[in-house]
């Protein structure tokens, strides 16, 4: 009986051992690793960003047209300091997270409805249809006159511009939940708020969490909007009558400053708080790559 022999394969063109042969794959550089970094490249875009708008600004010199980024920054570092800028970043943010919450929770109201009655259904197609294409700001006499100069008219603006969409998204998400799904939840006895809970959630998740950046976005711009003209509430205003009342001093900087803040809470809610919970939700999940 012969022993069996261990061959070693072999590359037909060289006829050397492959294990001689280098790996294909190569290790990106620090460089490149650096570069792969989503939070990177948006830094280098905003810096880009800033560097062109003080070089215009410097090129334009006219302050009462177009300050410069140094300027701006330097106003706005001492309306902080002085407090007059976080008071009115504080007023606005109440009257923001008071409106979106309440128009969230309508909205899952209505969806959770919508999913389980067939007049639910109806009733949301018909609303949506009628008051989905309505500018929110377009409510703002009506919402002076039933409620009067202050936070509660703005709550109003607010709902409206939040219920609608979020209430859209997550009733197509529900929608478009596959039918084994629905399935396992029937198997399990799952009913009413318990089977929207854990079978439909989860599953549309993807779709929520759209509606609700499309609702935070439609939100902030409504009420900053709402603010540059009656922005006024309890003697106090928010950041759109911040940068009305700048203007109507022609203190440009500090117009600018405002707008910057504007920007900047943006960017903070879209990268901090939405792309956490993304990052906790929906990539942790195995929904998005």
């Amino acid at each position: 009986m012969t022993t069996p022999q261990i061959i070693m394969a072999a590359d037909v063109t060289t006829n050397q051992p492959l294990s001689n042969i280098s790996a294909v794959e190569q290790k990106l550089s620090p460089l490149e690793l650096v570069w792969g970094i989503g939070a990177v490249r948006k830094t280098l875009l905003i810096i880009v960003l800033a560097i062109i708008w003080q070089v215009y600004a410097s090129y334009l010199d006219n302050p009462l047209l177009f300050p410069t980024l140094s300027d701006t920054l330097i106003t706005g570092y001492d309306r902080f300091a002085d407090g007059v800028l976080p008071a009115r970043i504080w007023t606005t943010l109440k009257v923001l997270i008071t409106g979106y919450v309440a128009g969230t929770l309508l909205a899952a109201i209505l969806t959770i409805l919508a999913i389980n009655t067939q007049i639910g259904t109806d009733f949301l197609e018909t609303m949506t249809a009628m008051f989905n294409p309505l500018p929110a700001i377009s409510l703002l006499p009506l919402a002076l006159i039933w409620f009067g100069l202050g936070a509660s008219s703005l709550v109003f603006v607010l709902v409206h511009s939040v219920l609608w969409a979020v209430a859209l998204n997550t009733h197509a998400g529900f929608l478009g939940v596959s039918r084994t799904l629905r399935m396992v939840g029937a198997n399990y006895g799952l009913t009413g708020f318990s089977y929207v809970l854990r079978i439909l959630v989860p599953a549309a998740f993807p779709s929520i969490l759209t509606g609700l950046k499309i609702g935070w976005a439609f939100a902030w711009r409504t009420l900053i909007a709402a603010e540059l003209v009656f922005g006024v509430s309890s003697g106090q205003g928010g950041l759109g009558w911040f940068i009305f009342e700048n203007r109507n001093l022609l203190d440009i900087p500090a117009v600018f400053a405002g707008l910057l803040t504007v920007i900047i809470i943006g960017l903070i809610v879209e990268n901090l708080v939405f792309q956490t919970i993304e990052r906790h939700t929906i990539q942790k999940w195995g929904m998005k790559e």
